[in-house]
């Protein structure tokens, strides 16, 4: 018995994270439910796009092969056949990037518990908020509305245009939280400020000294969260009251506060990074939010900070171990970059997914499970067994 390619439901991790009533909800709250009959139906082109992500670099036809290839084994396509490469560069175009924006806003929340290794310390939920770069094709279409960053080397601009991605990691299970995306001309501090929507009390955000000031620290804490980030070196940080762990009570002020009438009380932390070799009074400073001592001693914090570094493991996750490395975004318009972004976040969150419900299966840190193994797995699970995946 063959069903209608536009019923198709068996693809593996795509479909178990990303059932496709979920998938017909979010293309109809976007207006892109096809007007009529298609070769290639929203629902399809979705699971196709998320496909291309999940097998980055391999060609278009390549990927509609591996998405088609099990449910033709089950004898589930009937005469259907697949489309040409223009066809499905029209179906991309179609559909757009919103339906991928609102697909990962939908699903992306917090997974992890507090029996997971590196989620929670003393009852604080542990992201931490970060930014990295994709390069893109190089058309005068992306180069003019993401822009191109100039050459530290000389005068002349880097080879490709850039798209820049501000995310909030939660640091023990590496699942992407919330993501902002923006030209390269649009500064990381501006698009981590739209994050602390996704922030609230029982968090301790972690940041590096890229982000520190008085206006982005009080975006933070107006969430209610409490914040432990990095100091530039050169920022002076008068001692107001020393406390008995080695930590200081100081005050922050906004470079517009010029009378100094407005402070931001904040508990300074010394504190060496692992593999320095240097004092650690002189390695690098910490400033938080946390100000009882008792509560929240000043060494536990200092070792803390090292989870703000997993942020850049996730970054490697999406940008070379999943995408290939070097591969830069094909896509020769913008919102086909955007789509192109959106869908690598979302099979990162698929992936991220399975690995922790794989290790909680198990009583294991989702660290322990390979990443590329769990890749590997939602390859044959689209491929081999569409319909029957389970973590």
């Amino acid at each position: 018995m063959s069903v209608s390619v536009s019923d198709l439901s068996g693809l593996g991790l795509l479909t178990w994270v990303y059932p496709p009533g979920l998938v017909d909800r979010v293309v109809a709250a976007c207006g892109r439910v096809e007007q009529r009959r298609r070769l290639l139906p929203a629902r399809l082109v979705v699971y196709f796009v998320l496909g291309l992500a999940l097998f980055s670099p391999a060609p278009y036809l390549d990927v509609m092969r591996h998405l088609v290839e099990g449910l033709r084994g089950l004898g589930l396509l009937g005469e259907w056949r697949i489309p040409a490469k223009s066809s499905l560069l029209r179906a991309r175009q179609r559909l757009g990037s919103e339906p991928l924006r609102v697909l990962f806003t939908t699903t992306a929340k917090p997974l992890g518990t507090e029996d997971t290794p590196g989620v929670f310390w003393r009852g604080l939920r542990l992201p931490a908020a970060d930014g990295t770069c994709w390069d893109v094709a190089d058309t005068v279409a992306n180069e003019a509305a993401f822009g191109r960053p100039g050459n530290a080397r000389g005068p002349d601009k880097c080879s490709f245009p850039q798209v820049r991605t501000a995310c909030l990691v939660e640091t023990g299970t590496h699942l992407i939280l919330d993501a902002e995306l923006a030209g390269c001309r649009t500064g990381e501090v501006t698009l981590v400020r739209r994050l602390p929507r996704s922030c609230g009390p029982s968090q301790l955000v972690l940041a590096d000294r890229e982000f520190f000031g008085v206006p982005l620290w009080r975006a933070f804490t107006g969430s209610g969260a409490e914040l432990l980030w990095r100091v530039p070196a050169n920022r002076v940080l008068p001692a107001d009251r020393v406390l008995r762990d080695g930590s200081w009570i100081s005050r922050l002020h906004a470079t517009t506060d010029r009378a100094k009438q407005d402070p931001v009380p904040v508990r300074v932390v010394a504190c060496g990074l692992e593999g320095s070799g240097r004092a650690a009074a002189d390695d690098c400073r910490l400033v938080t939010s946390l100000l009882d001592v008792r509560r929240f001693p000043a060494r536990q914090l200092a070792a803390l900070y090292q989870e703000r570094w997993e942020a850049e493991s996730v970054f490697a996750e999406l940008k070379t171990r999943q995408r290939g490395a070097r591969t830069v975004l094909s896509s020769k318009t913008p919102d086909g970059v955007l789509q192109q972004i959106w869908a690598r976040l979302l099979v990162h969150r698929a992936l991220r997914e399975l690995m922790f419900r794989t290790a909680a299966a198990g009583g294991l840190d989702p660290d322990r499970i390979s990443f590329t193994e769990t890749l590997r797995s939602a390859w044959r699970s689209v491929t081999v067994t569409p319909g029957r995946f389970s973590p």
